[in-house]
């Protein structure tokens, strides 16, 4: 269901999800209620940041036997470590669900659902980094779409979480590949981007190389290709004019139009600039805020040259 983004209100912001097949917006309202899911593309964002702490961002919850959704803070209370209050991390069986497979403490509805059919799959972002990962049958598309990479790849399709996990873990041994790629990594790197052969070519050898190692453990790899969301194709094109955004969007206010996103970075349009300049920024640096929103907050003055000649 399309969500407006609210003309106004205070809101505690659990950054982009791509949950519903589109980059959305996830805002708690701290009057209380259910979270708002509001589309960024074309959209305009003026917002305050209202004060410097940060606050719970909830926790996830099991829907069904195969899916999870995010529920926001019943208290709106302030952040702990992670992100979350006390009481919201107390009650997420979900973040049980990273050492899953290195035994310990397993909720039944997290059982049931890393019984299900899980991904391995390769992520290469603008730089040539390449990851690992994993995602649940019902997270096939959405987790590859949040990573903000360029290239994906699909490597095997698993009987389950804790199996998928084990070939995570090996391809990490043998090939060197990380599990995690730092959002300031995935930012600066694709305020660089000149040139998409060396992500390409980068991708292509990891590749290779885990369906190689994936034969030696006598598990198929079944390569297929990830088909990149058109929202990000303006970041994805390396003649794109872009700079990164001059103001730290965690403090004081803000305004821009999003022209184009790739998982929780974002190209935007400041309004009082038109087309001369596109900025690029991490949406996630937003995630435990809290925002006012209006449409009178716009960005401070910019003078930045663009990254690319």
């Amino acid at each position: 269901m399309d969500q407006a983004l609210p003309a106004s209100g205070t809101f505690v912001c659990h950054g982009i999800t791509w949950a519903s097949g589109d980059p959305r917006l996830l805002l708690a309202p701290v009057t209380g209620g259910p979270l708002v899911y509001t589309p960024v593309m074309g959209r305009r964002l003026g917002y305050q940041v209202s004060d410097t702490g940060r606050w719970c961002t909830g926790r996830y919850r099991f829907a069904d036997r195969v899916r999870v959704e995010a529920l926001a803070c019943p208290d709106r209370a302030p952040a702990d470590a992670g992100g979350q209050c006390a009481a919201c991390a107390g009650r997420d069986d979900f973040r049980f669900a990273h050492r899953f497979h290195s035994g310990g403490h397993v909720p039944d509805a997290l059982a049931v659902y890393m019984a299900q059919p899980h991904w391995l799959y390769l992520a290469t972002f603008a730089d040539g980094t390449t990851k690992v990962g994993t995602a649940a049958e019902p997270r096939k598309r959405s987790r590859l779409d949040e990573q903000g990479a360029l290239i994906a790849t699909y490597l095997a399709r698993s009987a389950d979480g804790r199996a998928v996990r084990f070939l995570e873990d090996s391809l990490t041994r043998h090939l060197g590949l990380t599990q995690t790629v730092r959002a300031a990594a995935k930012l600066t790197a694709l305020a660089e981007l000149r040139d998409l052969v060396p992500a390409r070519d980068a991708h292509q050898q990891h590749l290779d190389r885990a369906t190689e190692a994936l034969s030696g453990l006598n598990v198929p790899a079944t390569p297929e290709p990830w088909t990149p969301p058109s929202e990000g194709d303006l970041l994805r094109a390396s003649g794109t004019g872009r700079a990164l955004y001059p103001h730290d969007p965690r403090a004081g206010e803000h305004g821009w139009t999003v022209l184009s996103c790739l998982g929780s970075q974002v190209l935007v349009a400041l309004a009082d600039e038109g087309e001369q300049l596109a900025y690029l920024l991490d949406l996630n640096a937003l995630k435990g805020r809290r925002i006012i929103l209006g449409a009178q907050f716009c960005s401070p003055p910019a003078a930045v040259q663009s990254a690319l000649f």
